[in-house]
C-alpha cells in the first residue's frame, strides 16, 4: 500500500529523500500528519533520541520543516559503526 502524498511540496519531497534513505513512514492519528523512523532505532542510535520525528501536517513554514525533516534523516548516527567495520 503506498502512502498518501502530503499537501506540502517540499515536505514531500523531503519524505522521499528519507524513504531512499530507509526511513520509515507512518501516518499519525493525532494531530501530526505522521512520523518518519530511522532505519536504525537502536541503543548506538543516540539512544532513541532522534529515531524519531514528528512530520507536521500545516507547519508554519513548511521549507524550514522540510530542512529540519531533512537534516534529521542526513545527520542521523545509526548504523555508522556496522558500516566502518564493513570497509
Amino acid at each position: 500500500m503506498t502512502r498518501p502524498r502530503h499537501s506540502k511540496k517540499d515536505i514531500e519531497a523531503a519524505l522521499v529523500h528519507a524513504e531512499a534513505q530507509g526511513w520509515r513512514i507512518e501516518l499519525a492519528s493525532d494531530h501530526a500528519w505522521g512520523r518518519l523512523y530511522s532505519p536504525h532505532n537502536d541503543s548506538e542510535c543516540r539512544c532513541g533520541e532522534f529515531c524519531i520525528v514528528s512530520v507536521r501536517s500545516t507547519p508554519k513554514n513548511p521549507a524550514n520543516h522540510a530542512r529540519q525533516l531533512r537534516r534529521v534523516g542526513d545527520n542521523c548516527t545509526g548504523g555508522t559503526s556496522s558500516e566502518e567495520d564493513e570497509t
